[in-house]
């Protein structure tokens, strides 16, 4: 297994957007907003600002009877980020594939960022476990309507959220400095896709950093890994089993 150490460079972009310009759209997005709300009267401006996890809503259990075992200590951990990461990236790559009517040119250009961030990650590791990496997993996102933008921006940003929350109660099970140093560099892209998600679902509001990311602390909140996993399991197709002593 190769150590965890350095990112490769992403995939080149299919609408031509560098990674640097990745939070120039939330910027964007915020102005074109302006403009819009600034012709509404604030009676017909209705905005929520109290996002929540409701994926169960979304979930279709959807065995096909094969069980994949992450392994056990470190290497079930990478192995488990590596699950988060083929599920993340295929979830982008179907959404691209299949794009809500209205989607616009910045969307596309949005979301097209991510699944390449995603698609680094879980080549990263990929590459990084060798031959202890788990197979490729069969996403299951049968219960998802990708050409409602509602549905399919809310499932992006709940992936990510959850994504957030599984690398912050992963961390402490890492022992390798160089594993945690890449883990600690990865959660937080994750958590600018989070970010930039909330802001597109609920606009003009806090939801980016609100309580439900955010606890009392000012700390994002975190997940062990067996929560995580009952929560993304409906989504993959085989059973994951794992063992962290």
């Amino acid at each position: 297994m190769e150590e965890l150490n350095t990112l490769p460079e992403s995939p080149a972009r299919v609408d031509g957007v560098g990674r640097r310009s990745f939070l120039r759209y939330v910027g964007g997005a915020a102005v074109v907003g302006g403009i819009l709300s600034s012709c509404t009267p604030d009676s017909e401006v209705a905005v929520s600002t109290t996002p929540e996890y409701n994926l169960n809503k979304y979930a279709r259990q959807m065995s096909n009877g094969i069980t994949v075992d992450l392994g056990t200590g470190e290497v079930a951990i990478l192995n488990y980020a590596y699950a988060l990461e083929q599920l993340e990236a295929a979830y982008y790559e179907m959404l691209l594939a299949n794009p809500y009517p209205e989607m616009t040119a910045m969307e596309r250009a949005m979301f097209t960022d991510i699944r390449d961030h995603e698609v680094v990650h879980r080549q990263f590791f990929k590459a990084a476990l060798g031959s202890a990496a788990i197979p490729g997993l069969t996403p299951n996102f049968s219960g998802i309507n990708f050409r409602q933008r509602s549905v399919a921006i809310d499932v992006a940003r709940q992936f990510e959220d959850v994504g957030v929350t599984a690398y912050n109660g992963a961390g402490k099970y890492l022992k390798t400095a160089n594993y945690l140093l890449t883990a600690g560099k990865i959660v937080s892209v994750e958590a600018r896709h989070a970010a930039l998600l909330s802001e597109l679902q609920f606009p003009f509001s806090s939801s980016f950093a609100g309580d439900t990311p955010v606890d009392g602390q000012g700390l994002e909140r975190s997940r062990e890994p067996g929560a995580v996993l009952a929560i993304v399991a409906p989504f993959v197709q085989e059973t994951i089993t794992f063992t962290l002593a």
